[in-house]
């Protein structure tokens, strides 16, 4: 959500920064909205002053024996105008919230200007490529083991979702304990269980809704939570916490569940793009002070699980037209998939600045001070494990058809050196 007062003060900025993602100017709506809202809310104080003046000029009216029907007259009006002049308040407030809930996040100055993917840049690059000839694509190599099956997954669940058996099943499994090993013994991040299922507060908080309801999955008055983002950053949802506790670092792994409704034919063959997948989540809780470095640290956390596991990958930062709603700015780790021949994403690092502690009502305070500030929040994958599978699968395969098990992950295979059929 953004900051009314910001807006009002410097208009020029604020559509300045939609301009770079591409939106129209919108500094003048809010401002008119809120200008209205607020005159309403005058009105209203305006109101209560006159009835609280107008209680005591009837009683001593009645005191001095004057005749008081005049003013009980104008209260009697009065009282049937208030309700209608709160629900103008009311009415006006809810299109002002419906307004600033759908505008997106503004970029750091930093971040490079661009239409689309084609406008971002990458910063860095680890690792070779390994050599491979003629290599298979990973649904390829899962499906002639023997131990990917798609057909079955369509049968009870109908198309993007996987059956994984025997040895890949394990491996993506020794995935996810491998990185949360690495993120809570090394990196500092407290494991957490959360909920799988959260209300539409919570999403709202996030940035998913309103505006991105038709990728989620509903049951009831919950929805499936489509990253653990949602139920980790709103551990600090309405809540005032201790600037000198700050950073807050945590991480889950937890299903994730996507409708998917803006890729239709995109990625429809394999793992890649799937409504249920497992991912190894990173969150940050930080003051606005800490957010900047707090981000680079993170993204060096995703990047390490990849350099243990020996995979390639570059770093790119996304621009102004590939960032998400919620996000400032992003770093995306992509990772080197030999049978695509292209590096795809396998974790996305976004510091969303105060944007979402706005809408959750998350804030900090240093002690002895009276003061608040609204939180930083950042998050990233640390990474998809789904996707590590993939490439652990593309990057390791044998010419006999076996995947070669990385030596990180072999205490997490009961010591098999390969997957075979």
């Amino acid at each position: 959500m953004h900051d009314l007062r910001a807006i009002r003060e410097n208009p020029e900025a604020f559509d300045r920064g939609l301009g770079r993602r591409g939106l129209a100017a919108l500094s003048s709506s809010v401002i008119e909205l809120d200008a209205r809202r607020r005159a309403v809310q005058t009105q209203l104080q305006e109101m209560q002053a006159r009835r609280n003046e107008a209680a005591k000029e009837i009683g001593l009216a009645k005191r001095e024996g004057r005749d008081a029907q005049p003013i009980l007259d104008e209260m009697a009006q009065l009282k049937e105008r208030v309700p209608q002049v709160e629900e103008e308040e009311r009415r006006l407030g809810a299109e002002l919230d419906a307004l600033l809930a759908g505008i997106p996040n503004l970029p750091d100055d930093d971040v490079p200007d661009g239409p689309d993917e084609s406008g971002n840049v990458e910063i860095r690059r680890w690792g070779t490529p390994p050599e491979i000839a003629n290599p298979k694509q990973h649904y390829e190599l899962g499906e002639a083991l023997g131990l990917m099956d798609f057909e079955a997954a369509a049968r009870m669940s109908g198309a993007r979702f996987t059956v994984l058996k025997g040895g890949l099943a394990r491996l993506e499994r020794a995935l996810a304990d491998f990185m949360l090993d690495i993120h809570t013994g090394e990196h500092g991040y407290t494991e957490i269980a959360p909920p799988l299922m959260v209300r539409d507060t919570a999403l709202f908080g996030t940035g998913q809704l309103p505006k991105f309801e038709e990728d989620l999955f509903k049951a009831g008055d919950h929805y499936l939570i489509p990253t653990s983002e949602v139920p980790l950053t709103n551990l600090v949802s309405d809540q005032i916490v201790a600037t000198e506790e700050l950073p807050y670092r945590y991480t889950a792994l937890t299903p994730c569940f996507r409708a998917e409704a803006g890729s239709a034919g995109r990625d429809t063959r394999g793992m890649i793009r799937q409504h249920q997948f497992w991912k190894v989540e990173m969150v940050g809780i930080a003051t606005p002070d800490q957010s900047e470095a707090e981000h680079q640290r993170m993204t060096r956390c995703a990047e390490t699980i990849l350099e243990r596991l020996g995979l390639p990958y570059r770093t790119i930062v996304l621009c102004t037209g590939d960032m998400g709603f919620s996000s400032r700015k992003t770093y995306d780790v992509e990772v080197w998939l030999p049978g695509q021949n292209a590096y795809r994403e396998i974790s996305s690092i976004s510091n969303c600045g105060d944007f979402q502690a706005r809408r959750m009502k998350a804030r900090c305070r240093a002690k002895g001070e009276k003061q608040t500030q609204f939180l930083h929040t950042l998050n990233g994958s640390g990474v998809a494990v789904g996707r590590c599978l993939i490439a652990v699968l593309e990057n390791y395969q044998q010419p006999d058809g076996s995947i070669l098990i990385p030596e990180a992950l072999r205490p997490y295979m009961r010591g098999a050196e390969r997957i075979t059929a």
